[in-house]
This record gives structure tokens, C-alpha cells and sequence, in this order.
């Protein structure tokens, strides 16, 4: 395998080589130390804020897409072949301020400022793709964005106004898109990249297949693909993650497919990339996916990342186990598949051998009589971990219920299936209180623990309040949204 030994990006204007890179260095670090580009503020270091978001652009595909990260969490390793864009590239026509720059100026959006960066890059994000967006779209777009000062509506107003001032065609990340595709594409040579300062090394495999060469041959590595958990060891508990393998800007790994059977995506996908293919066929996701962290976690996070972390409050595991997803495990040139739920074994445990990694997911399309619900409870509405993820999978045929698979997170030491209460209601009649019989028996399944987002008692509560959700909801009661907050 022809190796490289420098990390190659294009920062704003200028091309960008680094020889020497530790595993644990961090974008956010490179932009206001090493370049002075002070503008990307530091704020909480583990992406809640929204302080240090930039755009980064990587192809995909052979197709040039930006999109908001934060960049407290994006490890420099990871950036190579990349478009960083930091708010000193703004600039909008003859060295005026940029049109959404210039909106937040009119509309009174910043008060101390030190947020105002990383709010500019996020709607920059949001009118490159959608210069028109509705309100709902703007809150979604500022979901990982922290005002402490302003207060939102006139930021809102701003975004609202932010084609007044210009539009995308004249913007400079359009007018160079044909250029900067290019450049990327030289970048990507198709060659495993190894770096290193000091004992800390970094490797970016050539694909998929020296993927599995290279943790056969590192077997110890940390494999990194978004970094939204990673970040928080190097930036919170000061890990030494050495050596790092990086995966997100593997294409074969971002790959969807839908067939006649199934949804099947690389373990790379994003949350972002996911959604308009899972809501497609499963449109209760969409409400529920747009609470999982802010948008900026949302594009950096992949499924694949969610599954293979093995946290018993992961957002998206309960989920596919309802829906009776499975899994495709790599090591080396051997695969085997396996459904999600027999993965997690007990708490940091999974199925999992040394080597091997999670390539790809499997999601049957749903059944022509099945009823879905997903539901997360949280202290926040927005941005926040769950106590308890709830997913309801049940099929109703002549007023029966012929199958069903609930799961739930944030209620044992893995994501796990409601065994008792599935029993219950197989075979029960299509009722209000068939659900609630089925709840009661929650307390068979799980003894859940009690900590500072949620007591045992409160955890055993609201899951069986979400039966009775998940009843209210499939009636067309959408009165109940406030019970998901």
C-alpha cells in the first residue's frame, strides 16, 4: 500500500500541508493558534455551543458539499482533502459585509458578540442551501447554537432577511465551486495517509478494504469516524487516543441503498444524511431525528458511530431495534450479519472482536399494517441526551395485534427490547387498554437506575406513559406533543 505522510487541506483561501499532527489535536486549536483566526471562538469544547462552528467542504461522491461543525470536536487529522471555511472568509461584494452578516447588523442578532460567529456560519450554512428557509427550518439550523445575551427572535428575524442582502449565486463558495472541486479531487490520490507528532500517530486508510488491513495491523487503534463522542475524550477527560484510525472520509462507508427489502447504509452515513431516506419509508423519525444533538453534531455524527459506541442512552439504537435492523461486522476480508439487539451484550460490551468493525445497516422496509412510534425524553427539548428513547413497532391486523417490538434506551445497561411487554400484547385486541397492561409489565423487563437526568421511579413512569402516547398518537392526538419534551 503507497503511503502519504502529510494531512492536505484548503483553509478559506490557502492550501494548507501538516507532516506533524496528534491524534488529539483539534481544528478549533489549528484555527486560533496556529493560523490566528480568532473569529471561531471557544466556548463549552464539547460541541453543545455552537461557538466554534465553521463549514467544511468534502466531496462526496464527486459532489462539493458544506456543512456546519463544530470545530472543538473535529480532530485536524480528519480534514484531509477538505474545504475549512472560517468567518474571516466572509466577505460580501467590494469587502462589504456578508449578506448574513449584515442581516444580524440590521436586525439587532448580537449583543456581546462572542456567540455571533458561530451563529453567522450556521444560517451561512442554512441560506447556501435554502436562502428562503421558514422558521421552523432556521430553528432547526440553530438547534447547536447557544445565546446566552440576544435572545433568538431577533436572530430569527435576521435569517428571515438574510436574501435581502444577496443571495448564493454571487457568494464566493458558489462562484468558486467548479475550482475548489478540482482542488479537492487532486487532493484525494487514493493513498493510506500516516502521520504522527511524538508517539501520538494518525491513519487515514486508502478504502474500505485497508480499513480492515490496517486494524488488523493495529488492533489497539481507536477508530474515529465523526468524533462527536471521541472529541469529548480529548477535550474533557484528556485522553491519550493513540493511534487513531479515521473513517468519515471513506465514500464506501457513506453509501445508501434502497431495494425492495430493506434500507441499507454504510456505518459512515450521517444523522443528517439518513434522514430523507429513513423518513421516507418511516416518517415518525422526522420529528425524532431532529432532536437528536443540534445540527452540527448532526452532520459530523454517523449511525454507524451511534451503534458501535454502545451507549444504553444512544438516540438511534432503540430505534432500529424496533424496526428490526441488523448489522454487518468486518474483519478483514470475513463478514458476518447479526440483528442490532444480540450486539450490545451489557454495558461497554458488545459483540464485537478484536479488529473488527461495524461496516454497514440493514433496515427491513415496514410492514403494510405496522404502527410506529419514536419518542425521547430529556431535561431539554433541544440538544440533549436522553433519560429514556422509547420505539414502538406493531403490527395491527383485524383489530389484532399480530407482532411487536418495543425497545427502549436509557432504562438498563444496553438498548434493549421490553421482552414481557412485547408477549403482552401479541394476540391482544388493538386497545388502549391492551397497551397499558403491556406497560405495567415494564418493571419484568427493566430496573432501571437512577441518576442526575433521571430516578429509577421517574424512568419506570414515563415509559409507561409513552404507551399511552404511542395509543393517543396513532388515534391522531397531536395534542400529546408536549408529553416528548
Amino acid at each position: 500500500m503507497t503511503t502519504r505522510s502529510e494531512i492536505r487541506f484548503v483553509l478559506n483561501d490557502r492550501n494548507v500541508s501538516l507532516d506533524q499532527v496528534s491524534a488529539s489535536d483539534t481544528l478549533l486549536d489549528f484555527l486560533r493558534i496556529e493560523r490566528r483566526l480568532t473569529g471561531t471562538k471557544e466556548g463549552c469544547a464539547e460541541g453543545d455551543c455552537g461557538a466554534c462552528t465553521v463549514l467544511v467542504g468534502r466531496l462526496q461522491n464527486g459532489v462539493l458539499r458544506y456543512e456546519p461543525v463544530n470545530a472543538c470536536i473535529r480532530l485536524t487529522a480528519s480534514l484531509d482533502a477538505c474545504h475549512v471555511v472560517s468567518v474571516e472568509y466572509l466577505s460580501g461584494p467590494n469587502g462589504k459585509l456578508h449578506p448574513v452578516q449584515q442581516a444580524m447588523v440590521d436586525h439587532h442578532g448580537s449583543q456581546c458578540g462572542f456567540c455571533t460567529p458561530g451563529f453567522v456560519m450556521s444560517l451561512y450554512a442554512l441560506w447556501m442551501e435554502n436562502p428562503d428557509p421558514t422558521e421552523i427550518e432556521i430553528e432547526t439550523a440553530l438547534q447547536g447554537n447557544l445565546c446566552r445575551c440576544t435572545g433568538y427572535e431577533p436572530i430569527i428575524k435576521a435569517a428571515k432577511a438574510m436574501t435581502q442582502f444577496g443571495t448564493p449565486a454571487d457568494d464566493a463558495l458558489t462562484l468558486e465551486r467548479t475550482t475548489m472541486t478540482a482542488k479537492l479531487m487532486a487532493l484525494r490520490d487514493d493513498k493510506r495517509v500516516v502521520v504522527s507528532l511524538g508517539n501520538s500517530r494518525c491513519i487515514l486508510p486508502a478504502s474500505v478494504d485497508d480499513l480492515a488491513a490496517v486494524l488488523e495491523e493495529t488492533p489497539e487503534a481507536t477508530v474515529v469516524a465523526g468524533a462527536t463522542d471521541v472529541g469529548l475524550w480529548v477535550t474533557k477527560f484528556l485522553r491519550d487516543i493513540s493511534p487513531v484510525v479515521f473513517l468519515g472520509h471513506l465514500d464506501e462507508l457513506r453509501l445508501l441503498d434502497v431495494t425492495a427489502d430493506g434500507i441499507h447504509m454504510g456505518a459512515g452515513v450521517s444523522y443528517t444524511d439518513s434522514r430523507a431516506t429513513l423518513t421516507a419509508d418511516y416518517p415518525h423519525l422526522g420529528p425524532f431525528w431532529d432532536r437528536i444533538a443540534g445540527h452540527q453534531i448532526r452532520c459530523m455524527g454517523t449511525i454507524g458511530g451511534n451503534i458501535a459506541n454502545g451507549s444504553p442512552i444512544g438516540d438511534t439504537p432503540p430505534v432500529l431495534i424496533a424496526l428490526g435492523a441488523s448489522i454487518t461486522l468486518r474483519k478483514g476480508k470475513v463478514r458476518r450479519e447479526l440483528p442490532i439487539e444480540d450486539f450490545f451484550i451489557d454495558y461497554g460490551k458488545q459483540d464485537r472482536a478484536q479488529s473488527e468493525f461495524l461496516e454497514s445497516i440493514s433496515i427491513p422496509r415496514p410492514a403494510k399494517a405496522a404502527l410506529h412510534g419514536a419518542y425521547k425524553i430529556s431535561k431539554r427539548r433541544d440538544e440533549d441526551i436522553s433519560s429514556v428513547c422509547a420505539a414502538f413497532n406493531v403490527t395491527v391486523e383485524d383489530g389484532l395485534i399480530t407482532a411487536a417490538r418495543v425497545a427502549f434506551g436509557g432504562m438498563a445497561a444496553t438498548p434493549k427490547r421490553a421482552a414481557h411487554a412485547e408477549a403482552a400484547l401479541i394476540g391482544a385486541t388493538w386497545t388502549e387498554t391492551a397497551l397499558m397492561s403491556a406497560a405495567a409489565l415494564l418493571e419484568n423487563d427493566f430496573s432501571p437506575l437512577s441518576d442526575w437526568r433521571a430516578s429509577s421511579e421517574y424512568r419506570l413512569q414515563v415509559s409507561k406513559n409513552l404507551f399511552r402516547k404511542f395509543w393517543l398518537d396513532q388515534q391522531g392526538n397531536t395534542a400529546t406533543d408536549r408529553l416528548s419534551a
